[in-house]
């Protein structure tokens, strides 16, 4: 109750901005956790949120060492995630083994350039907002880019549902039927990585593929349905984070690892609560 005494509080305004974002960032989490659920990208998705800090790195790297003022590192975060999205995608996608080898690779290659900048860069920074997030210190500027990526995503998914629905669950029946699978679904990693960047601020690079595919599973387990289950990952997305976030708030504790606390508590309730219905009917 002390987070909800909490928000009525006038001075509070940074705990209603949290909490409006939190929101907010559930419809990106349940309906690009859904797709990376469905289609089994998961590890994909790893890849390009932990491929995100070398170009943080490289950003922090330009903006002191060669005055790069308006270098925001959210610009270079964007530029590697779609980089490493491409990558994989173009170079990786449908080869097998190529492909597991190429998802490593951009995993371990962004984390390490990351550190390397990060290292070269004269000064400190503290990198734990990026690698842990704190939802506690999001602006009204994140809250306008994430409502932004909504409405985008909401159109993406509106304009192409039955082409994405195609390639998640038939390809081969998806391109004997002449759709361009690979288009498509170097869109969807596009976008997946645009996600990832925004979220970051939530719960951080380390544990962000934690909110796209906890929520996303966890609805999976009573639907079958993509847009009834988009609609429940939403739901249990905005759960995690208003009951993560207010946990944290009352407690002292860091708001981004509450937050997969929650959504993994969720998970496995409702994967318990599943069995045992299906053991007692």
């Amino acid at each position: 109750m002390e987070f909800f005494h909490a928000l009525v509080d006038p001075d509070n305004g940074f705990l209603r901005l949290a909490l409006a974002v939190g929101l907010f960032s559930s419809i990106t989490f349940g309906i690009i956790g859904t797709y990376v659920v469905t289609r089994r990208i998961s590890y994909l998705a790893g890849a390009v949120s932990h491929s995100v800090l070398g170009g943080i790195g490289g950003a922090l790297w330009l903006q002191q060492v060669f005055r790069f003022t308006w270098l925001d590192p959210v610009y270079g975060a964007l530029f590697a995630a779609l980089l490493a999205a491409f990558i994989v995608g173009r170079f990786g996608h449908g080869s097998g083994r190529r492909e597991e080898t190429m998802i490593g690779a951009t995993w371990a290659i962004g984390m390490a350039l990351g550190i390397i900048f990060i290292d070269l860069t004269p000064g400190y920074f503290d990198i734990t907002s990026y690698l842990f997030g704190d939802i506690l210190l999001v602006s009204g500027r994140d809250l306008k880019l994430i409502a932004v990526l909504n409405l985008v995503t909401i159109l993406f998914v509106v304009s192409c549902y039955h082409q994405l629905l195609a390639i998640c669950f038939d390809e081969e029946f998806a391109r004997l039927r002449g759709l361009r699978v690979d288009v498509y679904y170097q869109l969807l990693l596009a976008l997946t990585a645009v996600a990832v960047v925004l979220l970051i601020r939530i719960v951080g690079i380390v544990m962000v593929i934690a909110m796209l595919t906890l929520p996303a599973a966890a609805a999976a387990l009573y639907t079958r349905r993509l847009f009834s289950m988009m609609l429940l990952a939403v739901f249990l997305s905005a759960l995690a984070i208003v009951g993560g976030l207010a946990v944290s708030y009352s407690a002292g504790l860091s708001s981004g690892p509450v937050i997969i606390l929650f959504a993994g508590a969720l998970y496995f309730a409702l994967a318990g609560w599943k069995k045992i219905r299906y053991r007692h009917p």
